[in-house]
């Protein structure tokens, strides 16, 4: 997927961008492809596939949810920034939140956001389950993308989500571990709404967006130690 691919296929999901949107993704690709010679960012190397498995797979995220309701969004495990600054470009009115335990990516997602001016971006080198101590039920929207298994991933994510907010893990493959998960999101204080499947252009594969709202708040004592969450799922 080229530039144009890429303005094209927003374009059929309702996101038209503006000249300065579109240069801060070609910023974006050249630096991540600069970096990425001296720093492991990220296995796609080539700006075709930039464009079409981190930009357009990300932007995917908006047919889940209404941002314009949404303002306060968190990324866990934001890697090299995705889906959370490919959102951050698209609407910018959020206030985000990058987390990430990986020095190296959380530096260079702190370059991203200065190289292309986003405001309200807050880049975190932390851990989930010790960064939860000042941010408990504070986000809109939670996201994850490949970001280990949903029984885990759950105990980390939803504490942080607002009740009545979301949590939306992005997924190749879902089923299997959604099954092994429904004890623990409901015991979050989650609810498993649906999963939507969208098929990516280029014979590319499926995304899977597993959107989980938040109904109650969770106990105090979630998220426990991650030793703990790995050895004794909820």
């Amino acid at each position: 997927m080229n530039e144009n691919e890429f303005y094209n296929s927003l374009e059929n999901i309702n996101i038209v961008l503006n000249e300065n949107q579109k240069e801060q993704f070609k910023k974006y690709a050249d630096y991540l492809i600069e970096s990425n010679n001296f720093t492991n960012l990220t296995a796609i190397k080539d700006i075709n596939g930039i464009y079409l498995k981190h930009f357009y797979d990300s932007a995917l995220l908006s047919c889940t949810t209404n941002f314009s309701e949404i303002k306060e969004v968190l990324d866990i495990g934001c890697g090299a920034g995705f889906p959370g600054i490919v959102l951050k470009i698209l609407f910018p009115h959020i206030n985000l939140t990058l987390l990430d335990s990986n020095n190296k990516k959380t530096s260079f997602c702190t370059n991203v956001v200065n190289l292309l001016n986003l405001n309200n971006v807050n880049v975190i080198n932390s851990r989930a389950e010790d960064y939860i101590k000042n941010k408990r039920e504070a986000y809109d929207l939670v996201t994850a993308r490949a970001v280990k298994d949903l029984h885990i991933l759950s105990e980390l994510a939803i504490p942080y989500v607002k009740v009545n907010g979301y949590f939306i893990s992005m997924k190749s493959s879902y089923e299997e571990e959604l099954n092994a998960s429904i004890q623990a999101i409901n015991k979050l204080g989650g609810k498993y709404l649906e999963t939507k499947n969208i098929n990516l252009p280029n014979d590319a594969g499926i995304r899977n967006f597993v959107i989980i709202k938040k109904v109650k708040a969770t106990n105090i004592l979630f998220p426990r130690p991650y030793n703990q969450i790995l050895k004794k799922p909820l």
